[in-house]
C-alpha cells in the first residue's frame, strides 16, 4: 500500500463512491486474511472481517492524517479482533508443550493407492496450513498479534507499537517472546525446517488416517479461494536461510488467501445504499 492508498482515502472522505469502494478493494485480503489468522475459523474471520471494514468506512471521516492509513487501518482491526468473545478454535487452544505431545505419529504406512495423488496432495497442504495455524492458537492473543503483524504483514516494530498502542519497547518484547516460542517448536517439530525433524505433513496425514476421517468437502484451507498459492520449490529455499527468516518466510508460504465473493458484494452495496451515513 502505498500513495496510492492515500489518494483513495483523500478522495472517498470527499464524497467519492467509487473511490470508497476501491479502496475496500485495496484493503479487504489483508484485514480478512489478519482476521483468518487470529480466528482459525473462516466463517468467524469472515464475519469479524465485515465488521472490521464497516468501521473503517463509518469512521474514516475521522482518519486525521496523524499516521500512515495502514497503521490507522490495523489499529481498527486490532482493537475489534482483541475485543471478540473467544470462539471455539480458540477455546480448544491447547499449550505448546501439549500440542507437540499431539504430534506423536504412528510408524509411517505407504499412501493409499487408491487415492490420486493430487488429492493426497491436497491433504498434505491441509495439513499444513491448519498445523501452522493450530501453532498461532497457542500464543495469546497480544502475542498473536504482534507476531502476525511484523511477520506476515511487514509492519516495523514501530507501527506495531502505534497499531497495538503500547511503547516500542513493549512491543519488542512482546514480538521477541513470540517468535522465541513458535521458533523453538518448529526447529524442535518440524521436517518442513529441519529434514531431520520427525514431523512431516505427508507422514502425519497417513499415521493419523487423516484422508479416511475428513472429507475432501471439509477441508478448510486447502480449497480456500487465494489469489496465490505457493510453489513447491519454495521449501528448499526456506531451508536455506538463518532460523528466524525461515520462521517468518514458513507463515509467508501460507496461500494469500481473497475474501469470499460473497463478502466483497455486500460490501459494495452498503458503499451505494442509503442505510448508514458513511463519510
Amino acid at each position: 500500500m502505498g500513495s496510492d492508498v492515500e489518494w483513495l482515502v483523500e478522495a472517498a472522505k470527499e464524497g467519492d463512491r467509487k473511490a470508497l469502494e476501491d479502496l475496500i478493494l485495496k484493503i479487504q485480503n489483508k484485514i480478512y486474511g489478519l482476521a483468518l489468522r487470529m480466528l482459525y475459523n473462516p466463517s468467524n474471520a469472515e464475519d469479524a472481517a465485515q465488521e472490521i471494514l464497516l468501521k473503517i468506512i463509518t469512521r474514516l471521516s475521522t482518519f486525521r492524517g496523524e499516521s500512515a492509513f495502514t497503521t490507522w487501518m490495523y489499529r481498527v482491526a486490532v482493537n475489534h479482533l482483541l475485543t471478540l468473545r473467544r470462539n471455539q478454535p480458540e477455546l480448544e487452544a491447547v499449550s505448546f508443550e501439549e500440542y507437540e505431545k499431539s504430534l506423536e505419529l504412528d510408524s509411517p504406512i505407504d499412501w493409499q493407492e487408491s487415492r490420486s495423488s493430487a488429492l493426497q496432495n491436497i491433504y498434505v497442504e491441509e495439513i499444513m496450513i491448519s498445523c501452522l495455524q493450530g501453532l498461532l492458537l497457542c500464543l495469546d492473543r497480544d502475542h498473536r498479534l504482534a507476531f502476525l503483524l511484523v511477520e506476515v504483514f511487514d509492519v516495523s516494530s514501530d507501527q506495531g507499537s502505534a497499531i497495538l498502542e503500547i511503547t516500542p519497547t513493549a512491543f519488542r518484547k512482546r514480538l521477541s517472546r513470540a517468535r522465541e516460542r513458535i521458533q523453538d517448536f518448529l526447529m524442535r517439530n518440524c521436517a518442513l525446517l529441519n529434514p531431520d525433524n520427525p514431523c512431516t505433513c505427508e507422514r502425519y496425514v497417513i499415521s493419523q488416517h487423516y484422508m479416511e476421517r475428513v472429507e475432501e468437502k471439509d477441508l478448510v484451507f486447502a480449497k480456500h479461494p487465494c489469489r496465490i498459492r505457493p510453489e513447491g520449490g519454495t521449501v528448499n529455499r526456506i531451508r536455506e536461510m538463518d532460523e528466524l527468516s525461515q520462521m517468518a518466510a514458513l507463515y509467508k508460504r501460507y496461500p494469500d488467501f481473497q475474501a469470499p465473493t460473497a463478502f466483497i458484494d455486500n460490501l459494495r452495496d452498503l458503499v451505494h445504499s442509503k442505510k448508514f451515513e458513511l463519510l
